[in-house]
């Protein structure tokens, strides 16, 4: 490593003591909320309201400075509301999240069907939605059904911290004795209100503070999920004061579990279920953010009245939530649902749905840091083909450049990148390199060198560049929320500028929270300077979003807008999905962190980032042969699939640790090859239509309350439920097979259980838990190759799992896995599968898309046929039937049709009699 100063850089400098990050008590912005916002309450002034095309305005009073607030209320398409509070003469404009809506909303004119002084109710005119807004004291309600669903600072928590001048500029224009603020010397430094110090920093507030809060009252709510990432369950737990969840982008090595603490990314965006009804509140806000759940359970109680009769009344259950954010202004979305699949459409409405990604991204990955030198990777390469594994992409961190220079190659490890990539290439495989935001500060780097010429780093308070420590040692940050320095950032991936790289060569965004070692809490000060004079502390949360922004573009317009980019990022940001995959960053090789992988993965995944994983084995020190085992099974089921490792852990290749294990890891990688067809389907609902690629059981059944907390099992897509083994030494697992109308067949033996119990599965070390669901059909490869691209013209194969009704429903989405012409060509097969009356049919689902494809169905299992049939045959399109040969199990009622060759592509019909 090299030296920044006369110190050196290490590993050490992010495996830190955890103190060195802030606990509540120690943020100046929370303790400031919980000890006044009580003091102050908020007056609307309804009877000056203007109902106007786009929005109904107010001022919010309040009473005991007498300063107004601007409040806007949204009526958005979709079912959405929108409710804006801003300064109304803010002393300079507030920061206001942009990029991350991806256009402007649509908004939906709002009537006022009611209203005088003391109150106003408003309607879209179309739904039965109303929003009740209360004058004094300032509330908002919303209602469905004549019911009230959510409350808006019915706890009076609404806190808004004004802006204020300088200090430096007050005292010129006072006398002396007149300079003190609201609170006396102790009381401001208590606060934080001008300065925070914390350990040997101080944070320098030029105009005071400039917090935000608001109240959010759910009535009937008592499971709620969302606002990742934390190391934590899925669903979201009841905070104890001091014990908030935080949003603050962190680099957070071997992050503490069951810990509410910010790590790497940010999505402050949550949903909350019950019978009937999904809602979602999305808190846009980029500044560091404190979320506090209280949910009050339902009670029953008797209301003691005068007279004989004592009138029962039962109280529904209620979860308050408290967001609070350093600074910017309050701006929240209201997703209205119903539905959990209502809620995932609005909030893509407004941040994006899943980028479609390159077919080869959902092969396996194999990375650690690092892989030595040209000749280690071409050793790697063959241990895979020699060992008859499957792999996709190989990975290289950051010793494969000139000294942490990113754009650049180590000249002895790697003297010839293109002959390394041609030979990946020569075997459909791709590599992928890291490129991180830190720029090395060195005259003779040219990336370096353009950077600063042109003004494109951060500045620190002073003016100059800031500077920090990192991998390179001495740094300077790139400023991505510039629009100017990501268009100059992308064209660095050209292939003219960044030498030795190919068009198989994609990108990985690591360090990007920002992390800078021996800054405040390993990142940057809060008051260094972005572009248009914005403070960091004002959009922390969005500085790696917009480098896998800068990124993704770049890879487009390296293949002149032809080919779909892959990126990884490790900070994120709600709208993230747009760009590319996120992981759950540096876990440890411990069984706690592969079962905590789930939960946070779900969370993940509800929450827009359908394109998600945790490294396999664990980033940070050395597996036994069994969590390997077990990792790779879970892994292989999981949407992002990516075997990874620090630096000085035990080399950890899946032939490592002898023949048994090795044929373990090699059935678990190939069972994800099988289900390439199904994955990619997946993943082309999660980009048109919202639906999330791995699933909590409660948005497949939203119905069945045993399911609101599961998170040791998932479903993947509707079709496959997954409970991974994560325990050692196991000899069974209790799987929850929901839907009491369901039934449910285990992939491997074709057991099959009815829905709404649990089920004790006997398991060894071979088996991953996973079950089809009755009434579905999935869509598989019949033969696995090295990678994707040996498989594009492999057979297919369905599974057809019928339901208590001996009915079946599936679909296949096939296109070239690469481009864009699938977008802009229509170039698609998008085809469905259904199973009816004995008769299986595969029909066009979109009429759009034209992709011919030579791919045959040639084997087809029926899970669930009850009785032997007397023959099958085949119908094509033309209406010719041709008798088929088949295989029938009467002990597991399956039906095995093989040697078919029917074209994926076409209509066709099986015929059972």
């Amino acid at each position: 490593m090299e030296a920044a100063g006369k110190e050196e850089i290490s590993v050490e400098d992010e495996a830190v003591d955890k103190n060195i990050f802030k606990d509540c008590s120690k943020i100046a912005f929370y303790r400031r909320q919980k000890q006044l916002s009580r003091r102050a309450t908020y007056q609307a002034s309804l009877d000056s309201a203007t109902i106007g095309k786009d929005s109904t305005k107010f001022q919010i009073i309040s009473e005991t400075t007498k300063v107004s607030l601007l409040a806007e209320v949204y009526g958005i398409e979709g079912n959405i509301f929108r409710l804006k509070i801003n300064e109304e003469t803010p002393l300079k404009p507030r920061y206001e999240v942009p990029d991350v809506l991806t256009s402007k909303p649509s908004t939906v004119r709002l009537i006022s069907c009611s209203g005088d002084a003391d109150s106003l109710v408003l309607t879209d005119g179309k739904g039965d939605l109303k929003c009740n807004i209360t004058a004094n004291p300032f509330k908002i309600d919303l209602v469905s059904q004549e019911e009230v669903v959510m409350s808006i600072n019915s706890l009076g928590q609404l806190y808004f911290e004004h802006l204020q001048i300088p200090l430096k500029q007050r005292a010129a224009k006072e006398n002396k004795e007149d300079t003190s603020v609201d609170a006396s010397q102790e009381d401001q430094e208590d606060l934080g209100l001008w300065e925070e110090k914390f350990g040997k920093f101080v944070d320098v507030k030029v105009n005071g503070p400039a917090s935000v809060g608001l109240d959010f009252s759910l009535h009937g709510f008592e499971h709620l999920y969302g606002i990742p990432q934390h190391a934590e369950s899925h669903q979201l737990k009841n905070t104890s004061d001091g014990d908030a969840y935080r949003l603050y982008n962190l680099d957070v090595y071997g992050y503490k579990i069951h810990d509410k603490m910010g790590i790497y990314g940010s999505v402050p965006y949550l949903l909350a279920h019950k019978l009937g009804r999904t809602l979602g509140i999305f808190w846009l806000n980029a500044s560091e953010t404190l979320v506090e759940i209280n949910t009050e359970p339902a009670v029953k109680y008797t209301l003691t009245q005068m007279g004989p009769v004592a009138a029962k009344q039962k109280v529904r259950c209620r979860t308050d939530v408290h967001w609070m954010s350093e600074s910017g202004i309050i701006d929240v979305f209201l997703l209205t649902g119903p539905t959990p699949s209502d809620v995932f459409k609005q909030y893509s409405y407004l941040t994006g749905t899943q980028a479609m990604p390159p077919l080869f991204s959902l092969g396996y990955h194999q990375c650690r840091w690092n892989y030595e030198d040209e000749q280690d990777i071409k050793e790697v390469d063959a241990g895979f083909d020699e060992h008859d594994i499957p792999y996709d992409v190989m990975w290289l961190d950051i010793e494969h450049t000139e000294g942490k220079r990113y754009f650049t190659w180590d000249k002895k490890r790697f003297p010839n990148p293109k002959r390394m990539q041609e030979l990946l290439r020569s075997k459909n495989r791709k590599l992928v390199v890291i490129s991180d935001p830190h720029i090395k500060i060195d005259p003779n780097y040219s990336v370096y060198v353009k950077a600063k010429e042109q003004g494109f780093f951060v500045r620190n308070h002073e003016g100059g560049d800031f500077e920090g420590v990192c991998w390179p040692g001495l740094s300077s940050y790139l400023d991505f929320t510039n629009p100017k320095v990501r268009e100059w950032y992308s064209g660095l991936f050209t292939f003219s500028a960044y030498q030795g790289s190919t068009d198989i060569l994609y990108i990985w965004n690591d360090m990007n929270e920002p992390s800078v070692f021996r800054g405040p809490e390993l990142t940057m000060q809060k008051n260094a300077i972005h572009h248009g004079n914005w403070e960091h502390r004002e959009l922390h949360n969005i500085y790696g979003f917009y480098q896998q922004m800068a990124t993704a573009e770049g890879l487009i317009q390296r293949s002149k807008g032809k080919e779909r980019p892959f990126v990884l990022t490790r900070s994120f940001f709600a709208g993230s999905q747009k760009y590319g995959a996120v992981w759950t960053g540096d876990n440890t090789a411990e069984w706690s962190y592969l079962k905590i992988s789930i939960p946070m993965l779900l969370t993940l995944s509800i929450t827009g980032i359908s394109f998600c994983g945790a490294d396999v084995g664990g980033f940070i020190g050395n597996p036994e042969a069994e969590l390997l085992v077990r990792w790779y099974q879970a892994g292989a089921y999981q949407p992002f699939f990516r075997g990874h490792a620090t630096m000085n852990t035990k080399r950890r290749e899946p032939w490592l640790f002898g023949e048994e294990y090795t044929r373990l890891i090699r059935e678990a990688i190939r069972q994800r090859y099988t289900l390439l067809p199904y994955w990619y389907s997946l993943f082309y609902r999660a980009h048109v239509a919202a639906q999330p690629v791995m699933r909590p059981l409660w948005i497949e059944f939203p119905e069945e309350l045993d399911a609101f907390g599961v998170e040791d099992e998932y479903m993947l897509g509707s079709a496959l439920l997954v409970h991974p083994v994560t325990e050692p030494k196991a000899s069974t697992v209790d799987v929850f097979l929901p839907g009491s109308n369901e039934v449910w067949y285990d992939c491997k033996t074709f057991a099959h259980w009815e829905g709404a119990r649990t089920v004790k599965i006997p398991v060894a070390l071979d088996t991953i838990p996973v079950f089809q669901r009755g009434g579905s059909i999935v869509p598989i490869k019949t033969t696995v190759g090295k990678s994707t691209g040996y498989m594009t013209d492999s057979p297919y194969g369905l599974r057809v799992a019928l339901s208590t009704k001996d009915s079946a429903m599936g679909e296949f989405y096939l296109d070239d896995g690469h481009s864009f012409r699938y977008l802009h060509q229509k170039q698609f097969l998008h085809r469905k599968f259904s199973f009816l009356s004995d008769v299986l049919i595969n029909s066009c689902a979109d009429e759009r898309g034209h992709y011919p494809s030579k791919c045959v169905v040639e084997q087809i299992f029926v899970l669930g046929l009850k009785k032997q049939p007397s023959s099958v045959t085949t119908r094509s399109s033309d209406g010719k039937d041709e008798p088929v040969a088949f295989t029938y199990c009467a002990q597991m009622s399956t039906l095995r049709l093989e040697k078919l060759s029917l074209n994926i592509s076409a209509d066709w019909e099986v015929h059972v009699r």
